[in-house]
């Protein structure tokens, strides 16, 4: 039986009388806006039992932009001070400097075609603007990194649907269930209302930990304790659009893109969305942890290639030397990335700026 949890409510909402569960398929069958009103209410965990994964409260004492320079510490320290000594030489410009830069950015996860169109994008402004010696070449690779990361910075809109019915993947272990509390909390920020599809029916632990952060949210989450993913999803966007309710958050269970099964899970689930909504859904969302490195560019490719991915997020920013993969998803396969995480808070998840990235790193 499918469960509406509301933090703080001081109204229970009737049960209906238990039924027996069958294995549902993909729903044909007509939600009516009195039926939201008809569902069993659970006890709420409170914050105290939430799961280890859970992070704790934000804190505002730093602006977003010392955030994300702190955050991108670590790649900054990798990336930035190699790149930094080599510039700081005065040297001339020659094969064995682009050659030295060229071993920077690969260690750095840039990848091999982010770095061969680096660097020759490199050769070409040192040719047009005349360039002598390493010093000049800084601001040259700043500059061109970021006109690579540019295309990405696309910021996701969803006023044009509503519900706006975003579906979330990812495997285990990148922090999907974590950035759905997170963008619960943003789009809160921006006036709209929020549901969330607790759709990770395979492992508890995502569903209690997103019941947390649908309490610390004071949010809607839908859930059931066992059953189909996509009937989950099925019934909190139906639920959503009795209700009013403008964004719509599916969770889903983590996939290895190796498991091809799986895969043709999220597939189903995708086409069950479509169901409850012809033209959702409206946002297919990726997330990625950044310390995978190149790994990550093989998982873009088999969801993109799965299901057709449209965003990106890319958690744990803060974790890792090696944040140089944002320039390989550009190059290789450029899917906007609609936020990037660097921290534990709430407020550590923000749009994806291509000039503040670049300068966070460099400075």
């Amino acid at each position: 039986m499918f469960s509406f949890f509301k933090s703080k409510a001081k109204d229970k909402i009737p049960a209906e009388p238990p039924v027996e569960e069958a294995p549902i398929a993909e729903p044909e069958v007509e939600f009516t806006p009195e039926a939201a009103d008809h569902v069993e209410a659970e006890p709420l965990l409170t914050v105290a039992e939430a799961t280890s994964e859970a992070e704790p409260l934000p804190a505002k004492s730093l602006s977003w932009a010392a955030r994300l320079k702190q955050g991108l510490t670590r790649t900054r320290e990798h990336l930035g001070k190699q790149l930094t000594s080599v510039f700081t030489r005065n040297v001339k410009i020659d094969e064995e400097l682009y050659e030295e830069l060229e071993t920077i950015l690969l260690s750095a996860d840039v990848g091999i075609d982010a770095t061969t169109f680096l660097l020759d994008d490199l050769r070409k402004r040192v040719k047009r603007e005349k360039l002598t010696d390493s010093q000049q070449l800084q601001g040259a690779l700043q500059q061109a990194m970021h006109d690579l990361l540019l295309p990405l910075e696309q910021p996701l809109h969803t006023e044009q649907n509503k519900p706006f019915i975003i579906m979330m993947v990812g495997v285990n272990g990148a922090g999907k269930t974590t950035t759905i509390g997170k963008l619960a909390k943003y789009f809160q920020s921006q006036g709209k209302s929020v549901l969330l599809a607790a759709g990770d029916t395979f492992r508890a632990a995502a569903r209690e930990q997103l019941v947390v952060w649908g309490e610390r949210n004071n949010v809607t989450v839908i859930t059931q304790e066992s059953g189909d993913s996509a009937a989950v999803i099925f019934d909190a966007i139906n639920a959503a659009k009795a209700r009013g309710i403008d964004i719509v958050l599916a969770d889903t269970a983590g996939r290895l893109p190796t498991q091809l099964h799986l895969m043709e899970e999220l597939k189903k689930v995708k086409r069950v969305i479509a169901k409850a909504d012809p033209t959702a859904p409206h946002e297919i969302i990726l997330v990625l942890d950044a310390n995978t490195g190149q790994n990550a560019i093989a998982q873009v490719k088999s969801f993109d290639d799965a299901i057709g991915v449209t965003g990106l997020v890319l958690t744990k920013l803060d974790g890792t030397a090696k944040g140089g993969v944002i320039s390989a998803i550009a190059k290789v396969r450029p899917i906007p990335i609609r936020f990037i995480g660097v921290g534990e808070t709430m407020d550590d998840l923000r749009p994806f700026v291509a000039r503040e990235f670049v300068e966070a790193l460099f400075e």
